[in-house]
């Protein structure tokens, strides 16, 4: 096997696995806590929704590509690709709009100039998931209507080529408009995590001015809020690199699969890095994955421990 495609194959599977485990640690935690407590707080169902979100973008993108890039063809049928792209492309937006959701819902926490929205919180967070799932699945409706299956190895003009499926759009005018609403949907849903993030900072500044009048449950906002505003700069670093890569994509009729294969790597990225941030700056389920572990230790080592 050449070299540049052995690197290429044990990066998407080191971030693929990576991810898969990650994520799959985060919602099994919160399904925990959901046993445990009967309830989560409205931040960790956002969080959790993320995590799954996640979830699905590397097991709908990243494992296709990862068995396509070690040499595995024919994966899918016509059928397979029409579902597997529009799964990956519902997760991929919801990836973006529950990372939006999440900063905007710790903005408002914080601020204490619309108590009366701030209160009503909490009973918004189960429609607004319903609202985004819906809205995606509208958007994303063409999708299908324009996958299939590779066909000879041929690669026609204004097509994706993902490697295990093409997005055949068959001609100039469908593959831009594709793309154009595409960057606007994500762009907007980045504008106002972005907004939303500058105003935590904002909040936070202020509070920084004043630390010794701050009560101490404003310490656990402060560091939610700090991990908001840190996921959202890993969020917008990882999407600025792809959409620069997507723009170019736009404006060739033929994309090299290696394009492709880049723009593939950094746009999974965040779902493979974020669940070990979450779990890094939150003291619920590191609390969690420590009694977890203490548990599956036996008796012996435990003893050892405690000497």
């Amino acid at each position: 096997m050449d070299l540049c495609v052995t690197i290429k194959g044990v990066s998407f599977l080191l971030q693929t696995g990576m991810g898969i485990l990650g994520n799959a640690v985060v919602l099994a935690a919160y399904a925990h806590i959901v046993y445990a407590e009967r309830k989560l707080l409205p931040t960790d169902m956002i969080l959790c929704h993320l995590a799954f979100s996640d979830l699905m973008l590397l097991l709908t993108r990243c494992v296709p590509q990862t068995m396509n890039v070690f040499g595995l063809r024919d994966l899918l049928n016509d059928a397979g690709c029409k579902v597997v792209i529009y799964a990956y492309r519902i997760s991929r937006a919801l990836s973006v709009c529950i990372t939006c959701m999440l900063s905007v819902y710790q903005a408002v926490t914080l601020s204490s100039s619309v108590p009366r929205l701030k209160a009503m919180l909490p009973s918004l967070v189960a429609p607004t998931f319903a609202g985004l799932w819906f809205l995606n699945m509208a958007i994303c409706i063409a999708a299908p209507f324009f996958s299939i299956a590779p066909r000879n190895g041929t690669v026609p003009a204004f097509t994706l080529n993902l490697g295990f499926c093409h997005v055949d759009f068959q001609d100039s005018l469908s593959y831009v408009v594709n793309g154009v609403a595409v960057s606007v949907r994500d762009f907007a849903f980045v504008l106002l995590m972005l907004g939303s993030s500058g105003y935590i900072l904002l909040i936070l500044h202020r509070h920084s001015r004043k630390v010794r009048s701050v009560r101490r449950s404003h310490g656990a906002e402060t560091r939610a809020a700090k991990t908001v505003v840190t996921l959202v700069l890993l969020y917008v670093v990882f999407f600025g690199i792809d959409n620069v890569i997507w723009i170019y994509m736009l404006t060739v009729a033929k994309v090299s699969p290696v394009v492709a294969d880049m723009r593939v790597f950094f746009s999974a990225s965040y779902a493979f890095l974020s669940p070990f941030f979450i779990i890094s700056s939150n003291k619920k389920l590191k609390a969690k994955l420590v009694c977890a572990v203490e548990q599956d230790q036996p008796p012996e080592t435990q003893e050892s421990n405690d000497k």
